[in-house]
């Protein structure tokens, strides 16, 4: 089967990419704070970029005969984001840190396609996994900006 290993980290990206958007939407709606009026309309423009980057993945799974997961168990299934239940109670952040996490675990993960892609060969789906990783890599630079940190380096 070829891309098969491609294939695996493609759907595993779907699966993180939902979480993920899902824990950009919870910030949206949870957040409070300093900041509130600059930081909430720009969950939007995250999620959107998340949902952009999930349907190019999902359809890029799909030319290469693959099947994207499309069911939010299966998504709940094999996500490795965190999931928990929404609450004021953490700070804005506290809610940046936990975004901070996510995004660099998305950053290895497209690392991790940028290698089984090139390994297998796949060099149209390696560069799909290159320009959104470099895009997750100055997210979270931005992120820890805000959070008055220096960049930490990924992969």
């Amino acid at each position: 089967m070829p891309y098969k290993q491609t294939k695996v980290v493609l759907n595993q990206c779907v699966a993180d990419l939902s979480q993920l958007a899902m824990v950009v939407h919870q910030t949206h709606w949870y957040m409070r704070g300093s900041n509130f009026l600059k930081l909430h309309p720009l969950m939007d423009d995250w999620m959107a970029d998340l949902n952009d980057q999930l349907d190019e993945i999902s359809e890029r799974l799909i030319a290469i005969d693959g099947a994207p997961y499309s069911t939010l168990k299966e998504m709940a299934e094999h996500t490795k984001i965190a999931d928990e239940p929404g609450t004021f109670a953490k700070s804005i952040p506290e809610r940046l840190t936990i975004l901070a996490r996510d995004y660099r675990y998305l950053a290895d993960l497209y690392q991790q396609g940028i290698e089984v892609s090139g390994d297998e060969m796949d060099y149209s789906t390696q560069d799909i996994f290159i320009g959104f990783k470099t895009a997750t890599e100055k997210r979270l630079w931005m992120i820890q900006a805000e959070l008055d940190q220096a960049p930490q380096r990924n992969n």
